[in-house]
């Protein structure tokens, strides 16, 4: 009964903080699509030129693109990939920068010095050109692949935040009396340090998705890595470079959709991260 209640009262909080909660409608209806659009929207990538680059309408709520294939289609079939590379590299790189964090900032000492010195180097990398070199030379086939990838340049910044976070809670008195009465390591992270960490980590774990997005993207529109011609990368790539859809107006929707889509997602995100702090924490309610 407690836990249903405390997800009333949450679900109550999210609803009062309008643009909190106006991102995670968005984003439940990204993540609906990602998950059910495949299975309600069919995919018809036979080239049927005589069709192509019709105007939006009932049959084609974005248009066609050079090949008279539905944009729309695309698009709902190529969120699939986009979510599972926000998210696998969020997550992949939340629970390294966790545990590297967590225990640099508990052991200290020298130990704490060269961890710290590691995350430095991370930290100067340009990531963005080393990211690209990396896709170029490894040939990636999986969403999840791609975002452990963008997740091994991006955890450096929040694990050198964590690790600040548990150096400022070690000495706080809740943290030296479980010290004095000799709890162990576990509880004194999964009980006392981590639950005053959540709306921190939560809000890094947004940005974190939101920044894979614009890394994955990039990547993809250079053409490093094709991993289907439905992700909206690929979309873009398509039509900056190989038709020429950008110079022709009548393609603007082809090129613009998979823009849009991009956009109303990270805005999402932005949006519930607002609520997230509130969401967790009393005292700004």
């Amino acid at each position: 009964m407690r836990i249903i209640e405390g997800m009333k009262d949450k679900w109550n909080i999210l609803k009062h903080n309008k643009r909190a909660f106006f991102g995670f409608v968005l984003l439940m209806l990204y993540l609906f699509m990602a998950l059910f659009g495949p299975y309600l929207v069919k995919l018809d990538m036979k080239i049927n030129y005589l069709n192509r680059y019709q105007a939006p309408s009932l049959m084609h709520w974005l248009g066609t693109d050079y090949a008279g294939r539905d944009i729309f289609a695309q698009i709902v079939h190529g969120s699939r990939d986009v979510m599972t590379i926000a998210f696998s590299t969020a997550v992949f790189a939340t629970l390294a920068a966790i545990c590297v964090g967590i225990f640099s900032g508990l052991v200290g000492g020298k130990t704490d010095a060269f961890i710290m010195r590691t995350v430095d180097i991370f930290l100067t990398l340009p990531q963005f050109p080393i990211m690209a070199i990396f896709a170029g030379l490894f040939q990636i086939k999986y969403a999840i692949a791609f975002g452990a990838l963008l997740a091994f340049f991006s955890w450096a910044g929040l694990a050198r935040a964590i690790r600040v976070q548990v150096l400022a809670l070690k000495h706080k008195e809740f943290i030296e009396v479980c010290q004095i009465m000799n709890m162990p390591k576990r509880y004194i992270i999964f009980k006392e340090l981590l639950p005053n960490m959540v709306p921190f980590i939560s809000i890094n774990f947004i940005n974190i998705a939101k920044g894979a997005i614009v890394a994955s993207v990039g990547i993809m529109l250079l053409g490093l890595v094709p991993l289907s011609v439905t992700n909206w990368g690929m979309m873009l790539n398509i039509a900056a470079k190989q038709t020429g859809a950008i110079y022709v107006p009548r393609a603007l929707p082809y090129f613009l959709s998979p823009i849009f889509f991009i956009v109303m997602f990270q805005f999402a995100l932005i949006n519930f991260a607002t609520g997230i702090e509130e969401l967790f924490d009393p005292r700004l309610r």
